[in-house]
This record gives structure tokens, sequence and C-alpha cells, in this order.
């Protein structure tokens, strides 16, 4: 996939998250952790769910354990 199809497929997983992948974002947006993250990313030929550059973190979330994940508790 090339550069330009990757970041409008990243752009359009951002418009359409998951119920897990809102409730993750908000703690690591906006600094809440001390640290800068970004989410829907795309890295070499991937789209990472959530990345911290700065400490060179991915997070991906499976689809089939995110659904069962309560993140509120």
């Amino acid at each position: 996939m090339d550069k330009s199809t990757l970041r409008q497929r990243a752009r359009n997983l951002r418009k359409n998250s998951t119920d897990t992948e809102r409730h993750l974002w908000y703690p690591l947006r906006a600094d809440r952790l001390g640290f800068k993250f970004k989410r829907q990313v795309p890295i070499g030929g991937y789209i990472v769910d959530f990345v911290c550059l700065e400490k060179r973190l991915v997070i991906e979330l499976d689809g089939q354990l995110s659904t069962g994940l309560n993140l509120s508790k």
C-alpha cells in the first residue's frame, strides 16, 4: 500500500474508532500520562492503534479481545 493510501485509511480509522479505542484514547490523549500519544498512525506498511514516539511504544488492540474489555473499572 502506498503512503497516501495508508494516510487516508488511518484518517478513516480515526473517524470510525471502536468503543474500546475511544475509552483507551481518553487517558492517553493530551499528555494525561505525561507522554504524547497519537492514534491510528501509519508506520512502515502498517497502521498502529496508538503510538508514543518518544518512548518508541506501540499499543495494538486485538479486536476479538478488546470487545470484552471493560475499561471503566
